[in-house]
């Protein structure tokens, strides 16, 4: 699926929380990057919607998901989170990562791609809107 196509489902909160990252001096010294590009794009044409209204099945900031790396058929799983607070080896995903934005947005069962490995979306183990957690 074509970035430019691709229509995610984000909350308001997510929503004003990424424009301002995608503003900032931090993500504009990395660069042009395709799947900074690619997240700018989705943002610009999202579904965006209050919190309490999130479907349990969408990946959302601090969401812990497990994917399924389709290549190796691995679970891994990972929490996905602002750059500030990623750590890999802890598995926070920093949402300025290929699979971070890959992710956002998506349904448990969609298959993503982020680098050069293909993904599946296995499970939300935790959403913090479905938990009612103030993000």
């Amino acid at each position: 699926m074509n970035f430019k196509q691709k229509q995610i489902v984000i909350t308001r909160n997510d929503y004003y929380k990424l424009s301002r990252l995608l503003n900032s001096e931090y993500t504009q010294a990395i660069g042009n990057k395709p799947y900074l590009t690619g997240l700018r794009s989705e943002l610009e044409v999202a579904v965006i919607v209050d919190p309490e209204e999130i479907s349990p099945d969408v990946v959302t900031m601090n969401s812990k998901v497990t994917l399924v790396d389709l290549d190796i058929n691995e679970d891994e799983t990972y929490v996905l989170v602002y750059p500030d607070q990623a750590n890999i080896a802890s598995g926070r995903l920093s949402i300025l990562t290929p699979i971070g934005t890959a992710i956002l947005g998506c349904k448990t069962g969609d298959v993503v791609s982020g680098n050069a490995s293909r993904m599946r979306i296995k499970e939300i183990v935790f959403q913090p809107e479905r938990a009612r957690v103030p993000s």
